[in-house]
């Protein structure tokens, strides 16, 4: 089936396309919505600027849709996106990355319907640590672009996620109740490699920005390498 991938750059998208061309479908084109407020309730802002870049590296189309990011209105602007990506590339359905979460999951859903578009969800409910085991076994590079709840610091940006990253999030689980994988909003990613990626994400610049009890990892400078 050929599918569009609702895509942040982060580690829960990408994983969802890899699965969902596992299964046997195509993936189409990427659609990133770019919210202008940090706080948006549906799109993940950190670094949402590479997606670019990753498109590029993944060598798949990349259908971009600005959104000033309020509450509900945004769905339109989603909506919006998905009837484009319809018309443009033909797609039957969109895959998405949604895990715990109710509120982006359903209303996705909704929009789908509306659409007539299938909506795959194939991390939906995926116990948190088999999933960043996953990424791990199937050679995702991974990066810590935002950390937003303590006692996540600022020595977390920019950190790799790799299996001492992993060990190290599962023990601040048990002894702080922090969701391992970020689904509470605790981090966001950055994907620079992927089995399915044709090249790598080289990051040349970047600036840590923690303050109080949150921070970023902006990444300023990039390019693609050879694998």
């Amino acid at each position: 089936m050929k599918l569009a991938a609702l895509f942040s750059g982060g580690k829960d998208s990408t994983y969802a396309m890899y699965k969902a061309q596992q299964y046997g479908h195509k993936i189409s084109v990427l659609i990133s919505v770019v919210s202008q407020n940090p706080e948006s309730y549906m799109f993940h802002t950190p670094n949402i600027h590479l997606t670019e870049l990753q498109a590029q590296a993944i060598e798949i189309p990349l259908l971009t849709w600005i959104s000033k990011g309020e509450k509900e209105r945004e769905l339109q602007d989603l909506k919006a996106a998905m009837y484009t990506a319809k018309e443009q590339y033909g797609i039957e359905g969109v895959v998405t990355g949604a895990v715990e979460s109710i509120y982006q999951a359903s209303r996705v859903q909704r929009i789908c319907h509306e659409l007539d578009l299938w909506c795959f969800n194939p991390l939906w409910l995926k116990d948190q640590k088999k999933l960043l085991q996953e990424l791990l076994e199937n050679k995702f590079e991974v990066i810590i672009g935002g950390v937003f709840a303590p006692p996540l610091d600022g020595e977390w940006l920019g950190r790799k996620l790799d299996t001492e990253a992993v060990k190290e999030l599962i023990r601040l689980e048990e002894e702080f109740h922090i969701n391992p994988a970020g689904e509470g909003g605790e981090i966001e990613t950055f994907v620079t490699d992927a089995p399915f990626f044709r090249k790598k994400i080289e990051i040349k610049k970047a600036t840590k920005n923690f303050k109080g009890k949150s921070g970023t990892y902006d990444i300023e400078g990039a390019g693609l390498v050879e694998k």
